[in-house]
């Protein structure tokens, strides 16, 4: 017969069992399980070693005064003080025997003497009584200390074990009781722990199997309570914006290499066409290798980003930043004078970082190429190097017609070019090469509108490139 709650519970039921939570919850009530029991061990053990001490305390004061009497006033004393102690015993926990050589009772409560003492070596016995009750007979245990005294009489007392045996047997009682409840509250405690967990776990997986069937905007729900799940979950969701930013720049990469690549390609084959129809025209053949140069020269660069983007070489060479920008700004000081432009420079000396020399002087290229292309004739350009906060920052300024706010982030992107430069030669690819070059080195690329002068022209808002890296630092350091 199956019951229906059962048979619905039961699939995640099983997966509770069989989490790895569930089995380090049983682990843990394993070892909680092991530690209780080593202290129930311990307590019940000096428990009941405290009450049979305590017995055989009262056990031996009884004889040091029986001796004491023995001694003072002889076997006559000693007869009166066990009567004495007998009339008194009312609770029947005390034993008095008083013996013969031959172990015949003299005086005393009991009818016999023990089998077990009458081994005079040992001076401490212990051995069962048949006591009678209103139940009938019963066996109790008792113990006692055994005497011979002079003339061969055995004197015997001892104190019945019943106490002591009920205290036993309740404390394992108790303890076992406790255990239990222990071990329950654990087991259940463990479960709930377990399934929380595990409702958690589940969460992420729904959330994957979602991403994984198409749904790549879906996240991990977020409880706002801070634990480390939420923690995990943040940064998962931070992994899938992540990749969504990154899809979503290889769709609008395609979609630009379509677009952007399709015009030279369309040229490129009508070139071929032509030549086709005139096989001794030369200029076409001309025209038709620049325009594959310039598709070579596209698709190189592409794979230059990809290639800086992916690399995960650490990068510790020592590269002396100042004399870098100073070859970059001395390599475009000639074009700078061709278009009669004022191309000033405050570069602090002796600032270093650690990179690779090649990937920086390239984007120190792009940028100073940029700010001299879209600068007018007689304009100014303004190239400042300096430390401040431990970051070295490079700031190229130009009086060009500058980038709008709103397009800040969209000329980073590849083959993204404004409207006023596609007039000119280029890709779109430029700004992009540096920006992976300065994520590489651990650095952040800004830009902000800036207001550059000469003396022969007004202020023209132009803008200014900021490029921050990490001070060079040793590895000893």
């Amino acid at each position: 017969m199956r019951f229906s709650g059962l048979s619905v519970f039961h699939p995640h039921f099983s997966r509770l069992l069989r989490s790895s939570t569930f089995r380090l919850g049983m682990m843990y009530i394993a070892l909680f399980g092991s530690s209780a029991i080593l202290l129930i061990v311990f307590l019940y053990w000096a428990t009941t070693g405290y009450l049979a001490q305590q017995i055989d305390e009262t056990i031996e004061a009884e004889v040091q005064g029986l001796a004491e009497q023995y001694r003072r006033d002889g076997f006559s004393g000693l007869l009166s003080v066990l009567r004495e102690r007998i009339k008194k015993n009312t609770d029947g926990r005390a034993y008095y025997l008083l013996a013969d050589a031959y172990y015949r009772p003299l005086r005393g409560n009991l009818s016999q003497w023990p089998q077990e003492a009458r081994d005079e070596t040992q001076p401490w016995v212990n051995f069962s009584l048949s006591v009678k009750t209103a139940k009938g007979k019963q066996q109790y245990q008792a113990r006692a200390r055994v005497f011979v005294l002079l003339g061969s009489l055995h004197l015997l007392v001892g104190r019945d074990m019943q106490s002591l045996e009920k205290t036993r047997h309740q404390i394992w009682l108790a303890l076992g009781w406790g255990l239990l409840l222990t071990i329950w509250l654990a087991l259940i405690g463990g479960l709930l722990l377990s399934n929380g967990v595990l409702r958690r776990i589940e969460q992420i997986n729904q959330t994957s199997r979602e991403i994984m069937a198409g749904k790549m905007s879906q996240r991990i729900p977020l409880t706002g309570s801070g634990d480390d799940f939420d923690q995990l979950a943040g940064h998962l969701n931070a992994m899938l914006d992540q990749i969504e930013s990154l899809m979503a720049g290889i769709r609008h990469i395609s979609d630009n290499i379509a677009h952007d690549l399709r015009t030279p390609l369309t040229r490129l084959r009508n070139r071929l066409e032509q030549m086709q129809q005139n096989p001794d025209s030369h200029n076409g053949l001309d025209v038709a290798i620049a325009e594959a140069d310039q598709l070579l020269n596209t698709f190189n660069a592409l794979l230059r980003i990809t290639r800086i983007e992916s690399s995960q070489e650490n990068l510790v060479q020592k590269v002396d930043f100042s004399a870098l920008v100073n070859d970059a700004v001395e390599f475009y000081a000639v074009m700078a004078e061709e278009k009669q432009q004022i191309l000033q420079t405050q570069i602090q000396a002796d600032l270093y970082l650690s990179g690779d020399r090649d990937l920086l002087f390239q984007a120190l290229l792009n940028v100073l190429d940029n700010a001299i292309k879209y600068t007018p004739a007689s304009g100014l350009i303004r190239v400042a190097l300096f430390l401040q906060s431990a970051q070295l920052h490079l700031e190229i300024s130009d009086s060009g017609c500058g980038i709008p706010e709103a397009q800040y982030e969209q000329v980073l992107q590849r083959f993204f070019r404004l409207e006023h430069s596609r007039s000119t030669p280029g890709n779109g690819l430029g700004l992009s090469l540096v920006a992976a070059v300065v994520q590489r080195h651990q650095g952040q690329i800004q830009f902000m509108p800036n207001h550059l002068t000469d003396a022969e022209q007004n202020p023209e808002t132009g803008l200014t490139v900021l490029l921050s890296f990490p001070v060079f630092k040793s590895c000893a350091s």
